[in-house]
């Protein structure tokens, strides 16, 4: 009962109390993922809407932003209890970096983001239709698939990251070419079926009868994901546009 997402894993829940007499349910957590989303989303509208103000100090806000994230993430994996209110937090600070972003990639190619969006949910749909039938199932050799995937990808980013501030790119991230256009479609690939896991887990989870508050944590460790498979078909639309 392995997740590739890290604030999913099994051994997050092992020391969550199970004294509760409100339980964690599948459609509990769906609805506190609908909260986080809007307030996302609220996020996103207002950095958009003000992004000329912004401008100014773009790299500040950026740099901070991306640093607030990491840290509420960090907080909230160990101190999964937190969820419930850092959980809003983390969603109107993703939102507000994501807008910021998300314009980027719209004045340069118009009409990108709506797609993006549009091809987020619908791939996130098709994974939950798949999962619930069945057509992919959750085995041990999957999961162990998918975390060593995840694990080189996030290296690669990593590596990218550092090799930058020497002026050195990896023509595969970045590239618009059938190599860059195919590695984009791997990450893709591996960020959906990330969900699979994720809905996996949380359908065990809501079996055990965790506390109640361990939606909000579901629900903040499906938005992680669902950010991640966003911002990599943004990046592989982007890719395809710059080819036209």
């Amino acid at each position: 009962m392995k997740s590739s997402n890290p604030v999913l894993r099994e051994s997050v829940f092992k020391n969550v109390s199970h004294n509760s007499t409100n339980y964690m349910t599948i459609n509990g957590t769906m609805n506190q993922l609908l909260l986080f989303l809007i307030v996302l989303f609220i996020g996103a509208y207002f950095s958009w809407a003000n992004s000329i103000i912004l401008l100014e100090y773009l790299t500040v806000i950026m740099i901070s932003s991306i640093v607030l994230t990491i840290i509420l993430a960090i907080i909230i994996t160990f101190k999964k209890e937190l969820a419930q209110s850092l959980g809003y937090v983390y969603a109107l600070v993703e939102g507000f970096l994501l807008g910021l972003i998300s314009i980027f990639f719209e004045t340069m190619y118009p009409g990108i983001v709506i797609n993006a969006i549009g091809l987020t949910f619908a791939t996130a749909f098709i994974m939950l239709f798949i999962y619930k039938n069945k057509w992919i199932k959750v085995t041990e050799k999957f999961r162990i698939g998918m975390f060593c995937a995840i694990g080189a990808i996030m290296l690669l980013y990593v590596v990218s990251i550092i090799l930058g501030f020497f002026g050195v790119s990896i023509p595969m991230i970045h590239s618009n070419g059938p190599l860059g256009i195919g590695f984009s479609l791997v990450v893709v690939t591996i960020a959906a079926l990330s969900l699979i896991l994720d809905f996996d887990l949380i359908e065990k989870l809501s079996n055990q009868h965790v506390p109640k508050y361990m939606e909000s944590y579901g629900a903040f460790a499906l938005l992680v994901t669902l950010i991640w498979l966003y911002l990599e078909i943004l990046r592989l639309l982007a890719k395809l546009q710059s080819r036209r």
